[in-house]
């Protein structure tokens, strides 16, 4: 049986994690591949050795060691961040390793030199792990969906942003309060700013939408917002309409523009990505072919990412034994089909929106409030005024038809500068019921 063997650069969460999967389904491997995977060699500088189980691993200070290293056929990178990440990348391909990585950043901001390089040297990259991961969502485009024109990709891509709206929708607690109960159960990290202002989401949906459209993308083109904002006021008002409130990275393919945005959504309650809770996360794509497609599980987490990134050594290694490197391109499409395309700016987005303005109980506020609307072409749907302060202010809560992002800027502005409006108006966008 041909011995395919694995050098691992960081044996943190996800790379102990992925040791485990390879060391307890071994056996199991070897019955669907037909291959010997093992690890064999691993680099950390933050441990001085390894669990006892992993005897006959070798354990190195420097990376060098597996770039050097004749016998190891694949790298994996799970050490994070930018660099020496990017750097450990590229001097595994020159040295002709095949490379697995998880690292979202790394390939969203990074990745054409990665891809580019891998291409020239005539090695494979996988990064299945970066997104979703143990759902099998890069796979899913890769080869399930590739018959399809992706018409729009909508999804939950951050488990602790997930894991704090749900706590906040079922237990009516404020975000601080969740967000410090999320870091002391290890849900959220010591610094959760990727997390919670939505900027790990958009890593991933700039993989996603490289892959299913084609195109080049970068973070900035991403309009990013994040759910630090959201109070439990705003989540009893999105129930009493019929709503959740997700933080959802959206993506529509207008042909000759893009949109790709992250921000706080409102979701009607019978849609599908209205039921996903907890630190769960799922990717909604609309193909021509197959419509509506949902791919749901753990989208974090030691064994759920060590198993996709086991999933990539062993397409890497099938490939190797059939001598069929690159059957299937890195990012779906060839290289010289992946072309340039507009983003849509986020001012001409049409959607509904909800807005929480926070005034003082005079009357005339709401009707200089409609009239601004009004002024801008912004149609009320519906208004909740609750609660009277004789000597503070009370929020108004109004839902409109679609409107325009520009015209909702200027009317926002001016509402906002009124004297009677004590704080910024808070803006959540509605998700429309056919989509």
């Amino acid at each position: 049986m041909k011995e395919i063997k694995v050098g691992l650069i960081g044996f943190g969460t996800v790379g102990s994690g992925l040791a485990e999967v390879l060391l307890t389904q071994q056996k199991r491997l070897e019955k669907r591949s037909g291959l010997s995977i093992r690890l064999t060699k691993v680099a950390d500088i933050a441990i001085s050795e390894l669990p006892p189980r992993f005897a006959d691993v070798t354990l190195t200070r420097d990376a060098k060691d597996l770039f050097s290293d004749p016998d190891i056929d694949i790298i994996v990178e799970l050490i994070g961040g930018i660099e020496p990440a990017k750097t450990f990348m590229l001097q595994a391909i020159e040295s002709g390793k095949h490379v697995v990585t998880a690292n979202k950043a790394l390939i969203s901001q990074e990745g054409w030199d990665i891809f580019s390089a891998a291409a020239k040297k005539g090695v494979e990259v996988g990064f299945e792990a970066s997104v979703g991961g143990g759902i099998p969502v890069i796979k899913a485009l890769k080869e399930g969906l590739v018959a399809n024109k992706i018409l729009s990709i909508m999804g939950i891509m951050n488990g602790t942003a997930n894991y704090i709206l749900t706590r906040m929708t079922d237990e009516g607690a404020a975000f601080v309060e969740v967000l410090k109960d999320a870091q002391e159960k290890g849900y959220a990290e010591a610094d959760p700013t990727y997390d919670i202002e939505g900027i790990d989401t958009a890593h991933k949906l700039a993989i996603l939408i490289s892959m299913s459209y084609g195109m080049r993308i970068s973070l900035e083109d991403i309009s990013i917002e994040g759910i630090s904002r959201l109070e439990p006021i705003d989540i009893q008002f999105a129930r009493e309409f019929g709503y959740k409130i997700k933080l959802l990275a959206i993506s529509r393919n207008h042909d000759d523009h893009i949109e790709a945005r992250v921000h706080p959504t409102m979701v009607p309650e019978n849609h599908l990505l209205a039921s996903i809770n907890g630190a769960y996360n799922a990717i909604h794509f609309t193909g021509d072919m197959v419509e509506n497609v949902l791919l749901y599980g753990q989208g974090a987490g030691m064994m759920p990412t060590g198993s996709a990134v086991a999933a990539d050594i062993v397409d890497i290694a099938r490939n190797i034994q059939s001598g069929s490197i690159n059957r299937v391109p890195d990012l779906s499409y060839l290289p010289d089909q992946i072309i340039d395309r507009q983003i849509t700016p986020m001012e001409e987005l049409f959607c509904p929106y909800y807005f929480r303005i926070t005034a003082m109980d005079k009357p005339g506020v709401l009707s200089t409030v409609s009239g601004i609307l009004s002024k801008y072409g912004i149609s009320i749907e519906s208004v909740i005024q609750k609660g009277r302060k004789e000597s503070g202010p009370v929020p108004i809560v109004i839902r409109t038809h679609r409107a325009q992002e520009s015209a909702v800027e200027k009317a926002l502005a001016e509402i906002d500068a009124l004297e009677v409006v004590a704080s910024e108006t808070v803006k959540i966008r509605i998700l429309e019921d056919q989509e």
